[in-house]
Formats: C-alpha cells, structure tokens, sequence
C-alpha cells in the first residue's frame, strides 16, 4: 500500500505501528523521505490521534490475525481488532479525516473462531459509526477478502521455505478451500473503497478459490520438487471453507462485476411499538464462499503465482537467467 501511494503525488504516507524492526526494514528499501515513520499501538488512543493529524486518509490493517493464537489468546484479539479499531475511528473523526478503511477478512462471515469474531466485530463498530454519525465529515468504510498471497504470516512463503529446505509442504487437510489474491487487487480493492465509499459500506472481492493441496502442489511444481505433501490436521479454530459475502448480506448487494458492495443497514431504532415490518425482497439460494467460487486447478495456480514478484524472486534466486 505504501508502495503504491509512492508511485501517486501523495505528500505524505505516516506508518503506525509497533514493530520497529520492520519500519527498519521498510526505511532501507524504500528510502523515501515522504514516508514518516510513528512508533505507537492501536489500542493506545493517544498514540492513533497523534498520528492522525493532517491526514486526509487513513488505511486501517493493524490486526492480530492467526487463527490458533487468537483462540488461546482471545482477549488481545479483542483489544487489538476491536477496540483498536475503535480507537482508529475515533481519532479519524476527532481529527477531521476524510475517509478511513478497515480491513477485514472472509473469517468474519459466519465466524467459528476468535480472530474472524473480533474482525466481525469490527465491521460492526465501523457500521455503527456510520449508522450514528450520518452527517459526519469523516467515512468510515471496510473492505474485506480472502488470502493475501505471498503476505506475512501466509502459507506461500511456509511452502516455499520448506521446499527450499528439501521438504515436503505441510498443510492442515488438503481438501480445504481458500480464496487466492494478489496483493495488487487488494491495494486495488483498498483504492476504490477510498474514492467510491459511502459511509458503512463493504467491499468484497470476487476472489477465485483453490484447495490447500492444489495450492501446494502448484508451489512444488514451479520448484521442480516432488509433489508430495504431508497433512498434519486441521489447527484451532479453522474453517473447511471460508465465506466472503453471506446470502443475507447478497440480498442487499450491489454487484460490480469484480466486486460487491455491500450497503450499512441505516434503519434506526424507532420501532414501531418494538415492531419492524423489516424489508421484503428474494434471498439468494447460496452464499459466495471458497466452495462455490471460481475454483482454479494445478497449472492455473502455476499461472497465477508467477504473477508475484516475491516468487519471480525466490525463482531468479534458482536460476540467474531468470532475472535478466
């Protein structure tokens, strides 16, 4: 995303977060004096509306987001995704920023686990904010997908280290289904939110699906190693499939092609003598979830992933032609 606001005339681009080593890390490779970086954490007020000040946009990712430590651990999960957003949200207002865009993920539609409940959360404090705030200078919007490819903390890079090692590839069960996204369409998702949101909505990725085992045996395939896998069961907490948009929430949805939006429900509470007549209209048969979605086989995730440049990379590293 810093990357990409860069290559704009942006003025500015402030980095917020806890983890000094990585800004460390950004400063040197960037090496853009427009780029400040602020050592601070979500979950402290004070250190967001410091950072917020004369900021036209702000782009909200801080989260805790693996699933087996939020389940051990959920009360951080809590303090960072939902009251660190909060905080997030307020400050933007207090500051006058334009316009602010959580993240979110397909683990907060109909969520089995800590991290995807914090995240639903969120979308909800981001929802109400819009729901209680209509004539407020500062929209506040989500954007929510499936898996980043290749980003921190993913299975890409995890595959691609334990192939390098002469491993094979661990996965939980190689039937299970996830969304597959580059990072480009992500950013792009996180643009468009910015200049198209009104406040309270969601945008959802229509994102192509693989299973874990295909996954694997198309990173074992660009590496020339053994398509063999080793399946160690499912982890705390996860989902076989995993949903982007709800079949109630499709009901309301505008569908933009390679997206929907997905409007706040702006009702209030004055219900007729505690009564609402609600609003009728047909409900699709299904949701869209990773099962359902466009599902990509072996030599179309080949394709796909060659697309990355982390993987254009690790390739030129195995053969230097590749890099001329």
């Amino acid at each position: 995303m810093t990357r990409r606001l860069l290559d704009g005339d942006v003025g500015e681009v402030r980095v917020l977060s806890r983890d000094e080593a990585k800004q460390d890390a950004m400063r040197r490779q960037l090496g853009d004096d427009r780029v400040r970086y602020l050592v601070g954490d979500t979950r402290d007020a004070d250190s967001v509306l410091r950072a917020t000040r004369d900021v036209d946009y702000v782009f909200h990712a801080a989260a805790l987001k693996q699933v087996p430590s939020c389940e051990f651990f959920p009360l951080e999960a809590v303090r960072t995704n939902i009251l660190g957003s909060g905080n997030v949200i307020e400050a933007a207002e207090r500051n006058g920023v334009g316009s602010v865009v959580v993240l979110s993920t397909d683990k907060a539609v109909h969520p089995i686990n800590a991290m995807g409940m914090s995240k639903a959360l969120m979308e909800k404090v981001a929802q109400a904010y819009a729901r209680n705030n209509p004539r407020s200078r500062t929209v506040v919007s989500c954007v929510r997908y499936g898996n980043v490819m290749y980003s921190r903390g993913s299975v890409i890079p995890l595959f691609v280290e334990q192939i390098k090692a002469g491993r094979a590839p661990t996965v939980t069960d190689p039937t299970m289904t996830r969304f597959l996204m580059s990072l480009a369409d992500s950013v792009d998702l996180v643009e468009h939110a910015f200049q198209h949101a009104r406040p309270g909505d969601i945008f959802i990725r229509k994102a192509a699906a693989s299973t874990v085992g295909d996954l694997a045996a198309a990173v074992c395939e660009l590496f020339d190693a053994p398509s063999k896998i080793e399946s160690i069961g499912v982890r705390h907490g996860e989902k076989h499939h995993e949903t982007l948009a709800s079949r109630e929430e499709l009901a309301q949805a505008e569908d933009f092609g390679e997206f929907y939006r997905v409007p706040v429900d702006a009702r209030d509470l004055n219900y007729a003598l505690y009564v609402s007549e609600g609003e009728l209209g047909e409900t699709p048969a299904e949701e869209f979830n990773s099962a359902n979605a466009r599902r990509l086989d072996v030599p179309q995730i080949v394709q796909l992933l060659q697309t990355l440049p982390e993987i254009r990379a690790e390739l030129a590293l195995r053969d230097p032609v590749l890099s001329c």
